[in-house]
């Protein structure tokens, strides 16, 4: 199903920020989040998402846009066949700053697990003795529980987040980074909270001089 350049961005606008608008959006909202100026060329290429099969024809009873149910379907295959959300970048000692669109990153299946997963960009050279440097991107898999040793994303204080390889103990939880001219960070349990865990790391050599 070939779309535009165009169609394709309006389209994948509108699956990454369904649950943003609380309810359909109207070509003006549209329009308006996508920092569109005019709506006329908007309305062409809306109606070729209609005829696509890809966008419900707006009625009186509800005017605003959405997606058909094929183009979930479409969606659903599409984020089976290999694309995690990538959520932004994880700094060493920085809260993750959220990318505000989400986009989706095809990921070779041997990188990720069948829990859900989501891709973070490094920050910073903390975990560079582990082979992890700055620009590249890592596999998480969402969840909050790790065995020690292993390397996640932990949150501390619910402001930072952070790559690191964690050990916890009764009274402290340790927060190591993989470069020696680094300590590590120590921390009572309840100070650090595990958002995910490392489970694969893509690099792309453009990234990196």
């Amino acid at each position: 199903m070939a779309l535009t350049r165009k169609q394709q961005e309006i389209f994948d606008f509108l699956l990454q920020n369904q649950e943003q608008f609380s309810h359909p959006p109207t070509l003006e909202e549209l329009c308006a989040a996508m920092g569109l100026k005019s709506r006329g060329s908007l309305h062409s290429q809306i109606k070729a998402l209609i005829d696509a099969n890809l966008i419900e024809a707006p009625e009186r009873k509800q005017r605003g846009i959405r997606l058909t149910e094929h183009a979930k379907s479409l969606v659903n295959k599409t984020s089976a066949s290999g694309m995690l959300p990538f959520i932004g970048t994880i700094a060493a000692g920085r809260p993750i700053e959220a990318i505000e669109n989400i986009s989706y990153m095809a990921v070779p299946e041997e990188l990720k697990t069948e829990n859900p997963c989501y891709v973070l960009k490094v920050k910073g050279d903390s975990m560079q003795e582990e082979g992890i440097f700055d620009g590249d991107w890592v596999i998480i898999e969402q969840r909050s529980h790790a065995r020690n040793g292993e390397i996640v994303v932990a949150l501390v204080e619910k402001a930072e987040a952070t790559l690191k390889f964690i050990e916890q103990y009764p009274h402290e939880t340790l927060l190591i980074p993989a470069n020696s001219s680094m300590q590590a960070m120590r921390y009572r349990p309840e100070q650090v909270e595990i958002q995910g865990v490392l489970v694969g790391q893509m690099r792309s050599y453009t990234n990196h001089h």
